[in-house]
């Protein structure tokens, strides 16, 4: 029986995770730690918190002294660490909490572990979940992202994120301590907040109100589907090689403008209402050092752990829209309190 710590488990791809390890590996026991800040959502895990095998505590990461005395008690011999400040929008505004959550978060929990498992870590992991951000742009032939990109943040968010993947890795290499990183490119699926471009594209297009789009729209990311993310992950820890960083992409490029325009067609198919969805599209001024181009190359997961992505991108979306017109009450509760006030500092008239 192994002892998780997944941090930031009640945020988008915290919860799927944990969702996805307590159904697929039911004989192990799973701790959620997580601060439950604007986009941290319990509901997220409804169901989950009747497994046995499952323990929610409401903490913070940057509590050192807190996460020491979790590990202590919890028999911890295993990190999955998600807990992360990530819109690049807020880093932008509010640069310190990222700094804070990024990269003071993850030393003490770095500290923690090495506290923890000084006596014996050959069976422990520390596995670190980072963003393929770190990396920083591509222009439209480049090749994409490897393993061996040389780091190139350009914004506060890629920057701290970078920073973290730093910290882990010379805990490696100065105390030993058992680490793994993975950079994965753009999630989408069900329960991501919706402050995100495709829940954000697709509730206001169901209402009926602008979609707004950043520059001329032709910023192109890489897909992944949250599941298979999970999948990912779980190869990682199963077999991926101590101190190592694997990318986990999609395989999925996409321009922001065709994923906006997806899903209004997609709309206007299930959802037909006065006018074609993509009228509601709005062109607004580019935000400061906005990326033009992701791409992960993942070919490192397939050689080494015989890892690919499942969801084409067409398939994804299809999922994640009908589970978000499946699930308005879901969404709506979500909207509440400070994403309204975040909206419309950001894109409000």
């Amino acid at each position: 029986m192994k002892t998780l710590l997944v941090t930031g488990g009640a945020g988008f791809i915290g919860s799927n995770f944990v969702r996805y390890w307590i159904h697929n590996h039911p004989e192990d026991r799973v701790v959620n730690l997580d601060a439950l800040t604007y986009a941290g959502n319990l509901e997220n895990l409804d169901g989950v918190d009747e497994s046995p095998n499952y323990r929610f505590v409401h903490g913070d990461i940057c509590d050192g002294e807190g996460v020491k005395r979790l590990f202590g008690k919890e028999g911890i011999d295993t990190v999955v660490h998600f807990a992360a400040e990530s819109h690049v929008d807020r880093s932008i505004t509010g640069p310190e909490a990222f700094i804070r959550t990024n990269v003071f978060g993850t030393f003490n929990l770095l500290e923690a572990a090495r506290e923890s498992w000084k006596g014996d870590s050959r069976k422990c992991r520390f596995l670190h979940v980072s963003t393929d951000e770190v990396y920083g742009t591509l222009g439209p032939d480049d090749p994409a992202f490897t393993e061996q990109t040389p780091f190139a943040p350009n914004s506060p968010y890629s920057a701290s994120k970078a920073a973290s993947d730093h910290l882990v890795r010379s805990y490696f290499h100065t105390y030993g301590l058992p680490v793994l990183t993975t950079n994965c490119s753009n999630n989408y699926g069900p329960y991501q907040f919706p402050e995100k471009l495709i829940p954000l594209v697709f509730i206001n297009a169901l209402e009926g109100k602008p979609l707004p789009i950043y520059g001329d729209g032709m910023q192109i990311r890489d897909w992944l589907h949250v599941e298979d993310h999970c999948r990912g992950i779980d190869a990682v820890l199963r077999g991926g090689r101590l101190s190592e960083t694997y990318n986990i992409g999609g395989v999925n490029e996409w321009a922001n403008i065709d994923i906006v325009k997806t899903i209004c067609q997609r709309l206007d198919q299930l959802r037909p209402g006065d006018q074609p969805k993509a009228e509601l599209i709005t062109y607004v001024k580019d935000r400061p050092g906005h990326d033009r181009r992701y791409a992960i190359d993942a070919g490192k997961m397939n050689r080494e752990l015989g890892w690919k992505p499942s969801f084409t991108f067409e398939t994804g979306i299809e999922q994640t829209i009908n589970w978000y017109l499946e699930n308005q009450a879901w969404w709506e509760r979500v909207r509440d309190g400070d994403y309204r006030s975040y909206y419309e500092k950001h894109y409000g008239r």
